[in-house]
């Protein structure tokens, strides 16, 4: 099977045939009561056992979600119009400024708050060119992550041009009233500027998710666990810092993790939510579990906040006895990036959703069906929270082995079928590859071959699915086709999307 790596070559990854420890099927209940005695056998014997449990118990539980990059960012508010009173011109005379300014200026608050950044509004609306200039060079000097301006006159449009000239992300908003589709038409396609022409404020709160998203970027440092070297780069564009160990140090640290109360916890808990348990044993739900917890352990020590790793290559080796897929799929609920087979990008692209929309994604090799025409995205890692990080809501999942080593743990994760989905993939550090689609029913491992997550989606605008452009993407809930576009524009990414007819092999990439 060919397989990317994160500098866009491929190698051929050679067949395994290791000894698939896990073909009994084992029902929850089963598993769930052989869980306990298991855990009162070690509780009453073996004294060799017991020192390394008592030093586990005695030390620090890491909190997986304290991960998750938190930056401070603040947005620069204000309100721009023309002074009143005045006679004639949109909103008109009979809206009433005021009371609208004030409640539009709660709603930002409220959005603020719910995403965890500041936001400073200026006492006193821009009704001069004295004054935008004063606030313009406010924040030159001041330079906070974003700036929001409210237009509150369809006449003023000049001046949201002078502030978004000052270099600093803007959003627009201008409710309806304030703007004609020539107003628009130009600097709501410029980079740096995401203009809102809509009563829709929702659509204010996820502009903030997405100057949220590019500090968190900018704070994420991804641990690299491949090859023999210790080095350290920065992506540029992202921001994103990464930072690249040796293979073996996650294989050693694994190989000194016990099973803890801790490891117990996590299998029991992720067993105890599944449908159905078909190969996994409670060996392999404790060696899982360990190898969650030394994955959170290295983050730690290497002072990181994400983490893709050479998993293949361990399985294939045979140095660990479990790849990483039921502790990754915890990773992505609890919004902390996980990614496969030490891919950077496929790793950031993981990122997007999570730190843009609050929702995890799946990283998928991507498979033609053409009887049917439809995308089958295939992988042995899946999150399960796929509406939200932040809710315990999770779709159904069933408990199976890693497909093509048939050991360990992975999720075969059940997708809503007629669920909205978006596909996207951070390309290069400026090029960013988005498609949509419709989830049109999941694949069972057997009949067919593959990984355990295999989801059929019907794309969008996509005459033949064999011209699906990127592999390793990231596919999630909801159309934010959108969403991913006005970040992209925001932050200097141009975009592409796969070719609607056949005959378009190389799509061009587009100007964001």
């Amino acid at each position: 099977m060919t397989h990317n790596h994160d500098d866009g070559s491929t190698i051929e990854r050679p067949a395994t045939h290791g000894s698939a420890c896990g073909c009994c099927s084992i029902t929850r209940r089963g598993f769930l009561g052989t869980m306990a005695a298991g855990a009162a056998a070690v509780a009453a014997g073996c004294s060799r056992l017991r020192a390394p449990m008592e030093k586990a118990r005695s030390g620090e539980t890491i909190d997986l979600a304290a991960l998750r990059p938190r930056p401070r960012v603040r947005i620069m508010g204000a309100v721009v119009r023309e002074k009143p009173p005045y006679w004639l011109g949109w909103p008109g005379t009979s809206y009433r400024l005021e009371p609208e300014r004030a409640r539009y200026s709660k709603s930002f608050a409220e959005s603020a708050r719910r995403v965890g950044i500041t936001l400073g509004e200026e006492d006193q609306p821009l009704e001069n060119a004295e004054a935008v200039a004063g606030f313009v060079k406010k924040i030159q000097v001041e330079k906070p992550e974003a700036v929001l301006v409210h237009l509150q006159h369809f006449g003023k449009w000049g001046w949201a041009g002078e502030i978004a000239k000052a270099g600093i992300p803007t959003i627009i908003f201008a409710p309806i009233g304030m703007a004609f589709t020539q107003h628009v038409k130009n600097i709501s396609r410029q980079p740096g500027v995401h203009v809102i022409s809509s009563l829709e404020t929702p659509a204010v709160e996820q502009a903030f998710r997405m100057v949220r998203a590019k500090r968190q970027f900018e704070e994420t440092r991804l641990l690299v666990v491949a090859g023999n070297e210790r080095r350290d780069s920065t992506i540029e564009g992202l921001g994103m810092k990464v930072r690249r160990v040796p293979r073996n140090t996650f294989e050693q640290l694994f190989s000194e993790t016990p099973e803890t109360d801790e490891a117990h916890d996590v299998a029991r808990k992720r067993f105890r939510g599944a449908e159905k348990i078909v190969e996994p044993t409670r060996k392999d739900g404790l060696n899982a579990a360990r190898s969650y917890i030394a994955a959170k352990q290295l983050l730690k020590n290497e002072g990181c906040n994400a983490i893709t790793t050479d998993c293949l290559g361990m399985v294939t080796q045979r140095k660990v006895p479990t790849p990483p897929c039921m502790g990754a799929s915890i990773f992505q609920d609890a919004g902390v990036t996980y990614g496969c087979e030490a891919d950077v990008l496929g790793a950031a692209s993981l990122m997007l959703s999570s730190y843009l929309l609050d929702k995890c994604g799946f990283m998928n090799d991507p498979v033609p069906e053409t009887v049917k025409n439809v995308l089958i995205v295939a992988h042995c890692v899946c999150g399960t929270r796929l509406h939200d990080i932040k809710k315990e809501d999770h779709e159904p999942y069933i408990l199976r082995s890693h497909s093509e080593s048939g050991i360990g743990v992975s999720t075969q994760v059940l997708w809503r079928k007629g669920q909205k989905a978006t596909l996207v993939r951070i390309q290069d550090p400026k090029t960013i590859i988005v498609d949509t689609g419709t989830v049109a029913g999941n694949v069972s491992t057997p009949p067919a071959g593959g990984c355990r997550t295999s989801v059929e989606i019907a794309m969008d605008n996509i005459e033949d699915v064999r011209d699906v452009v990127g592999f390793h993407q990231n596919v999630f809930y909801g159309d934010h086709r959108r969403d991913v576009e006005a970040f992209a524009q925001m932050y200097g990414f141009d975009v592409i999307h796969s070719p609607e007819h056949p005959q378009a092999t190389e799509p061009k990439a587009k100007k964001a």
